[in-house]
C-alpha cells in the first residue's frame, strides 16, 4: 500500500483536484440545462447547450492534439482551465445584471468546448506522464470513479444549491473548485519530461496530424473500436437530448426526478467503478468492450420507453449505466498501453474527432425528432390505440417513443459491430 501511494501520489493530486473542477463545471451544466428547459420548454434548444460545447472540440480536436505533442502540457491545461473560469463569470455576470439569455450561453458553450479540445488531450498524455503502466486499469477504474461521484452528486448538489440561492450560488461554488484545481496544479504536480525528439513536433502542424491519422489507419483494431464507440456515442447523446423531455413535463417527474434519475446513473458508474478495480485481467478485452455496451444500449432505452414511474427510470439508468466504467477501463488499457507515449495527444485527439464526432448529430436528431416528430405524432389521432398503450399520452409520450426507437438503433449498433470486433484479438 505505502508504495502504492508513493507511486501514485502525483496522480493522486492531479487526479483528484481536477474531479473537484469537473464537479463544480457539471454542477454549473445541470442548472444551466434546467434553466434554459424552463425559459424554452424545447427538447431541442436544450440539447443546442450540448451541441454548442462538443461541436468545435469535434471540429478542432484532430489539430490540438498535435499541438498538445508538440507544447507543455502542464501551460495548455492551466491556460485553457483560465479561459473556462472567466466564460463561467461572464454568465454569472450576465445573470446579475438581467441580460442572460440562451444565445449568450451558447456563445459561451462553443468558447469552453474550443477550451476542452485544447485541454484534454494534455490531460490524458499528462495521467499516462505520471501513471506506471502497471497500474493503468486501477487508475483508470479510479477515474471512472471520480467521474461516477460526479454524476451522482452534481444533480443532487445543483439543485440544493440552486433552492438556496439561485444560480449564482452555484457558480460561485464552480469557481471555487477551479481555484482549488488551478493552484494544486500550478504548484503541486510536476510532469516529467519525455525524452524524444518527436516530442518537440518538429514538422509542420499538417504533418503532426497526418501522423495521427497514419497511426489509426496502420492499426487497425483501434480504428474499429473508435468507429463503434462513435455509434455508441450517437445514441448515447441522443438519449442524453430526450431524457429531460421524457421526465421533465410528467406528473410523476419534474426537476427532483431527473436529478434522481441522473443521479442513478452515477451510483451505478461508481458500482461499475469499484468492481473493475477488483476483477482480474479479462482474457479478452475487445469481448468485454462490445458486451458492455450491448447490455447497456439493449436494456436502459427500452425500460425508459415503456416505464411509467420513476422507480423504473432509475432502474435503467442503473442498468444501462453500470456496464460503462468496465467498458470505459479495458478501452483505456488498450489505447495506454498501444500507443506510444510520443504520439498520444495527436492520436488521442485523431480518436476523440472520430469516436465523438456523432455526439452533436446525436443530440441534435434526439432533440428534433422529440419536438419535431415524435410530440406531434403521439398528439395526433394517429397515436390512439397501440402507441398510446405503448408509450403513454400528453407531453413526454413522444419523447418515449424516441427512447424506443434509440433502444433497436443501439441493439443493432452493438450487434453488427460485435460481428466484426471477434476477428481481433489484444494481449497485454
Amino acid at each position: 500500500m505505502k508504495n502504492l501511494i508513493k507511486d501514485l501520489k502525483t496522480f493522486m493530486i492531479l487526479w483528484s483536484t481536477q474531479s473537484l473542477s469537473q464537479l463544480g463545471s457539471a454542477m454549473t451544466s445541470f442548472a444551466l440545462t434546467l434553466w434554459i428547459y424552463e425559459k424554452t420548454g424545447s427538447a431541442l434548444q436544450t440539447a443546442l447547450l450540448s451541441i454548442c460545447s462538443y461541436a468545435p472540440y469535434v471540429l478542432m480536436s484532430i489539430f490540438a492534439g498535435a499541438l498538445s505533442d508538440k507544447w507543455n502540457k502542464k501551460k495548455v491545461m492551466l491556460v485553457c482551465d483560465t479561459f473556462a473560469a472567466c466564460c463561467t463569470i461572464m454568465v454569472l455576470v450576465l445573470l446579475k445584471t438581467d441580460l442572460l439569455k440562451p444565445v449568450h450561453i451558447y456563445v459561451l458553450n462553443i468558447i469552453n468546448g474550443l477550451m476542452n479540445t485544447m485541454q484534454q488531450p494534455a490531460s490524458d498524455v499528462a495521467m499516462t506522464m505520471i501513471t506506471p503502466k502497471k497500474y493503468y486499469q486501477k487508475t483508470s477504474g479510479m477515474r471512472s470513479f471520480s467521474n461516477s461521484l460526479i454524476t451522482i452528486l452534481n444533480p443532487v448538489l445543483a439543485t440544493a444549491l440552486f433552492a438556496f440561492g439561485g444560480m449564482e450560488i452555484v457558480i460561485c461554488a464552480d469557481l471555487t473548485t477551479f481555484v482549488i484545481a488551478f493552484m494544486a496544479l500550478l504548484f503541486g504536480v510536476t510532469l516529467p519530461d519525455i525524452s524524444n525528439e518527436d516530442v518537440e513536433g518538429k514538422g509542420s502542424l499538417s504533418e503532426s496530424v497526418k501522423s495521427g491519422l497514419k497511426y489509426l489507419k496502420e492499426h487497425e483494431l483501434i480504428l474499429t473500436l473508435i468507429l463503434f464507440l462513435a455509434g455508441v456515442n450517437f445514441v448515447a447523446s441522443a438519449f442524453d437530448a430526450v431524457l429531460p423531455a421524457l421526465i421533465l413535463p410528467k406528473e410523476n417527474g419534474g426537476e427532483k426526478v431527473l436529478g434522481l434519475v441522473t443521479s442513478c446513473a452515477g451510483i451505478a458508474m461508481l458500482t461499475g467503478s469499484f468492481i473493475v478495480t477488483l476483477l482480474p485481467k479479462p482474457q479478452n478485452r475487445i469481448r468485454v468492450i462490445y458486451l458492455t455496451m450491448l447490455i447497456s444500449l439493449g436494456t436502459e432505452n427500452y425500460l425508459l420507453a415503456f416505464g411509467r414511474t420513476p422507480a423504473l427510470w432509475c432502474l435503467g439508468q442503473i442498468i444501462g449505466w453500470l456496464p460503462v466504467p468496465i467498458m470505459s477501463a479495458n478501452l483505456d488499457v488498450i489505447l495506454r498501453a498501444t500507443i506510444p507515449v510520443k504520439m498520444q495527444g495527436r492520436v488521442y485527439s485523431c480518436r476523440n474527432t472520430l469516436q465523438f464526432f456523432t455526439i452533436p448529430f446525436g443530440m441534435f436528431m434526439g432533440g428534433f425528432m422529440v419536438d419535431k416528430i415524435c410530440e406531434p405524432v403521439m398528439a395526433s389521432d394517429f397515436a390512439k390505440g397501440l402507441l398510446t398503450i405503448l408509450f403513454g399520452n400528453g407531453k413526454g409520450s413522444g419523447a418515449a417513443m424516441m427512447m424506443f426507437l434509440l433502444g433497436v438503433i443501439g441493439t443493432v449498433i452493438c450487434l453488427g459491430f460485435g460481428r466484426v470486433l471477434r476477428k481481433y484479438k489484444y494481449t497485454d
